[in-house]
């Protein structure tokens, strides 16, 4: 089977051709984001899908459709496909035929952007660069830091200041250098490029900057069509801060037409943004082809915090192209945010989105995409429950001993309400319930004992 079908690039709007052989960001010529080209008419000829689809778990199996050739650059960390998984009982509550979560969680750094920077780092390593950069808001970075120790490069990750404490711990410990950047991701984005002056050989893979973060992501699109028989769902509800993810399943969607094994019906994309970051939702009701800058940004979910994505004018349009309909919903309730936008996206909070927008009847397919895992968000947990309400219900037993400081772990309840105001430090100990839910806050000074 033939490595990669992969031909050249392409820019996304003037269509210049670019070398895939050569190192690139965006367009030489307009300075638009670059995509990756393929030969879909000999890969329809001599590529089958079934013997695509046979080759195991993760999304490495889609490697002739993936821009990595060399088998020394190929960086994993065991990646697997990640599931879906249907919830009956919310779906019969909605009036739906049948809804599906796809939970992202469960590849290596616990999210979604383990894909992405998986391909990045592949491709950088392959075109012989040494040091990446990047300006993240939580979970890219940390998907970085893993990928760029797993292949023996170095990763310099501009954060802001406020990402949870957990992404800055992880990248960290995986040898990142981590720096944290007052304000927003395009705040750390400014820091970056101002230090990126002096560091010709930093390699920035923000966000649509360069050609194979979008491939990663297109995998899920390549995935769920596996998973669905390759008959798409009718709705795919994805929460949006880049928005990579949605170009790349839709670039997935039209590969697969042409190369014969889909039509080309096409699932309502709903791109789901916090109210208090919402430039895509917004740009989209205005009618424009871009957004503008999302001025005093804030949400809980991190990575939503985005005030202004670059190439925003592949999502933002409100055109309805030939058989796709691109659909943008939020809430607009601030104190709900939490619920419908994070990489935290769990079943028993979905209902109000989908009544809400009157996306569906019962006749409709609807797949969420929850797209990290919950523990990376636990201070966002915090903002609705206490941590006294997660470790009673795993079963843990609590032991409170002051000396050192309790600042930021929010805590409230019967047993802990007195421990508030102390200085103190937790010690928790294990009852038979599992230990994982508190595990995303032992950088605020909790220690974990079985």
């Amino acid at each position: 089977m033939t490595t990669t079908f992969v031909s050249h690039l392409e820019c996304s709007v003037c269509k210049k051709r670019h070398s895939v052989q050569e190192i690139h960001t965006v367009c030489a010529g307009c300075g638009k984001s670059l995509l990756a080209r393929y030969d879909l008419a000999r890969a329809r000829r001599e590529l089958r899908k079934q013997d695509l689809r046979s080759r195991g778990e993760g999304f490495w199996k889609y490697r002739p459709l993936l821009p990595v050739a060399s088998d020394q650059a190929l960086t994993t960390l065991g990646e697997c496909t990640t599931p879906l998984v249907a919830v009956p009982q919310t779906a019969q509550k909605l009036g739906l035929a049948n809804l599906w979560i796809k939970d992202e969680g469960l590849l290596p750094t616990g999210s979604f952007k383990t894909r992405g920077l998986a391909l990045a780092v592949s491709r950088a390593k392959e075109l012989g660069l040494k040091e990446l950069c990047i300006p993240s808001a939580g979970n890219a970075g940390g998907a970085l830091a893993a990928y760029a120790a797993r292949a023996g490069m170095t990763s310099h990750i501009f954060m802001p200041e406020d990402t949870p404490a957990a992404n800055v711990v992880e990248s960290r410990a995986y040898g990142a250098d981590v720096v944290l950047v007052p304000g927003t991701i395009s705040d750390a984005a400014k820091a970056m490029n101002e230090q990126r002056k002096d560091h010709a050989d930093w390699f920035d893979v923000s966000t649509l900057k360069e050609p194979y973060r979008l491939e990663g992501k297109k995998t899920m699109g390549y995935e769920l069509a596996e998973q669905f028989d390759d008959h798409l769902p009718d709705v795919i509800l994805y929460p949006t801060g880049g928005g990579t993810g949605l170009i790349g399943m839709w670039k997935a969607f039209d590969e697969m037409e042409q190369l014969g094994w889909i039509d080309s019906k096409r699932p309502r994309m709903i791109s789901v943004q916090s109210s208090g970051c919402a430039p895509i939702v917004r740009a989209y009701e205005e009618g424009k082809a871009q957004s503008e800058f999302w001025e005093g940004a804030a949400t809980v979910a991190s990575g939503l915090r985005v005030p202004k994505a670059f190439a925003d004018y592949l999502k933002a349009t409100k055109e309805h192209k030939p058989d796709m309909t691109v659909a943008v919903f939020y809430d607009g309730k601030k104190h709900k945010e939490v619920k419908i936008t994070g990489e935290n996206l769990f079943s028993f909070d979905n209902k109000f989105v989908l009544e809400g927008d009157a996306i569906a009847s019962g006749k409709h397919t609807v797949e969420l995409r929850k797209t990290g895992t919950g523990p990376l968000y636990f201070n966002a947990y915090l903002s609705y429950f206490s941590l006294e309400d997660f470790i009673t219900s795993a079963g843990l037993e609590v032991k409170v001993m002051c000396q050192g400081p309790l600042q930021g772990l929010g805590l409230r309840g019967r047993g802990l309400a007195a421990a508030q105001a102390r200085q103190g430090r937790f010690l928790v100990v294990a009852g038979e319930g599992p230990v994982a839910p508190v595990r995303g806050v032992l950088a605020q000074g909790v220690e974990l004992a079985a």
